[in-house]
């Protein structure tokens, strides 16, 4: 194998991040509307709950895209 297929494979294997998080986040949400369904009272709280791990699933995701794309970019130049 070649650096060149090396760093692709490593570059794919970071962009796949983005499927985690959205898997992540569907779920996530998932279960935050079962929980408002069962108790409509603290949606206030679940939903700044949701949103905070949402928040933080797609950071991870953004991590991965930048950490593939400075591998792909770093083998160019």
């Amino acid at each position: 194998m070649t650096g060149t297929s090396i760093i692709a494979i490593a570059a794919a294997i970071a962009a796949f991040t983005g499927i985690g998080a959205g898997v992540g986040i569907s779920l996530a949400t998932g279960k935050a509307v079962e929980a408002i369904a069962r108790q409509p009272e603290a949606a206030g709280s679940i939903r700044t709950s949701l949103l905070l791990g949402a928040a933080l699933a797609e950071a991870t995701a953004i991590y991965g895209l930048v950490v593939a794309l400075v591998l792909v970019f770093l083998k160019m130049g």
